[in-house]
Parts: structure tokens; sequence; C-alpha cells
């Protein structure tokens, strides 16, 4: 027995906020485009002239809705993340990106079409890739350089390198250690690393449950420990008047920038995200 699809959409999305999903009329939409192979609006169109649900869709669907109540991400159902202008692959191994980072790659990507012509950008903890690909297709003749830690969350790295075809020389290695060849060349270094305090629980299910936590903890009290040998080694790569992007917690918006000026750095400011809350830190390299 079929199912018209605006009544599946009704009954999922209220099981889904009944499991306190955030956004359950989306993610209720998006789980049944990905099992129809259409994207939300078509969807939408279809529930609005009484389409049915395809027997064949029922079972899958069901599956998938019941995972998503149990607060498995919904990128990993559907097997993609949107970031910027690209669709990238993920899963278990993986931050995945979210839209906040966005912003953190837009300043990126402004730093460095300022620098002029071939710019040399660095994604120091750069998990899926989303910020280096980003900067990669938006910054055309952009050298980009990215490195990860994590052999699982480099191997996704790899796979959306392969899925864009895009040009960055992408690194296993420790951010704090890495690209010594390139040291005192790079115009832009943008990092966004484990931040959160440790003995802090995520809020988010979805974080504290299945996001890797090699890429949400920042090994110290504050969280800033880690974020700050990454800022250390961002100020060897960088030039004389290049510029750190980094993306941090919200509580963060007033320590790290001041544990960046201590050290040193340059034009140290805050931005907000599009909630208006602290979230990425810009900075200039001093002269060494």
């Amino acid at each position: 027995m079929t199912e018209p699809l605006r009544a599946w959409l009704d009954r999922a999305t209220a099981q889904l906020s009944g499991a306190g999903v955030a956004t359950p009329r989306a993610d209720a939409l998006l789980l049944a485009g990905h099992v129809l192979d259409a994207d939300r609006g078509e969807v939408e169109r279809r529930a609005l002239l009484g389409h049915e649900l395809p027997a064949e869709a029922a079972a899958p669907l069901e599956a998938l809705l019941t995972r998503r109540a149990r607060r498995e991400p919904l990128q990993h159902l559907t097997g993609v993340a949107p970031f910027r202008r690209l669709e990238l692959a993920v899963g278990p191994g993986v931050f995945v990106p979210r839209p906040e980072t966005e912003g953190t790659a837009g300043l990126a990507i402004a730093a460095a079409r300022s620098a002029g012509q071939a710019p040399v950008v660095v994604d120091l903890c750069t998990g899926s890739g989303a910020i280096a690909l980003a900067v990669a297709d938006e910054v055309p003749g952009a050298r980009v350089h990215a490195v990860e830690l994590d052999p699982d969350a480099n191997a996704w790295a790899q796979r959306n390198r392969e899925r864009t075809s895009l040009p960055v020389d992408l690194r296993l290695g420790d951010a704090t250690t890495a690209l010594t060849e390139l040291d005192g060349t790079v115009d832009v270094v943008v990092a966004n690393p484990p931040y959160i305090p440790d003995g802090m629980v995520p809020r988010e299910v979805e974080v504290r449950d299945h996001d890797p936590h090699v890429a949400l903890f920042g090994r110290s009290a504050d969280g800033l420990a880690v974020p700050l040998a990454v800022a250390d080694r961002a100020g060897h790569l960088l030039r004389q008047g290049g510029r750190l992007v980094m993306e941090h917690a919200d509580s963060q918006g007033e320590s790290l920038p001041q544990a960046l000026r201590d050290a040193g750095w340059l034009e140290v400011r805050d931005h907000l995200d599009l909630a208006d809350r602290p979230r990425t830190v810009t900075a200039t390299a001093p002269a060494r």
C-alpha cells in the first residue's frame, strides 16, 4: 500500500522534530530527495501535486528516517555535504563541514584574491578538504596545499580531490610541523583546527557521537593549545604581511585574538558568523 508523499513528509517531520532534530522538515525533504533522486524543490513540487511515494522507495526511506531520528548525521545518510559551490563526499571518520565554515573559507578566498596572481595558500587541519578545495575552486591559479593528520579524514579529502578534480597538494601529516619547504613563502594560511575545550561535551548529538574526536578537542582546558600551535606553524609558513584565517569556538572570540596579539601578530580582527557569533579570526604575519 502506497502513501502520499506529502503525508510521508508530514509524518517524517513530526518524527524528526520529536527526536530533537534542529531542521526536521528540511531533513525530511533531503532524505526523500536522496532516495527519489530529486532535489528538494522537486520533492516539494511532487508533494504539492499529490504524488504517491513509490512503493520501492518506502522501505529504504523508512530505514533512513529511523537512522536520522537516532541522530545519525544527515550527511552520513546521504553521503554528501554542500560547501559553497561544491558538493563533498563525507561519512564516518571525517568531520562534517558546517555552514559557518563557509564563512571562514570566504575570508581565506578574499585574502587569496587580494594577494595577487597565483597566491600560495595552505589549509592546515583540512579534514574533508572543504576549505582547500573551495579556495582552489574560487581562486583560479592559486597554488593550494592542505595537511591532515588523521588517515581516515585524509582518505575522504583524497576522495573529494578526485571528485572535484581541483588542483590541491594534499599531505598526510601534522599541521604543526608540515610543509617546511614552504616557510616564508605562503600568502594565506587558513585553518579550522580542533578547538573545543577539553572536558566540554558538544551540544549537538551528531557532533558528540559521530564526528571524530581528534577533529574536535583543542587539548587544553581553554581549547586553545592546538589552535595556538597551528598559528605558530602558520607564522613560519607565511611571508611578511601574509594572512592567517582561523576558525574558533564562539567562546574564544576574545581569548584567541588576544593570544595572537600577545604572540606578535598584527591587524588581529575577529569576525562574526551568520548567527552573529564570534567565529573566525584574521591576522597579519609580522616580520621575523
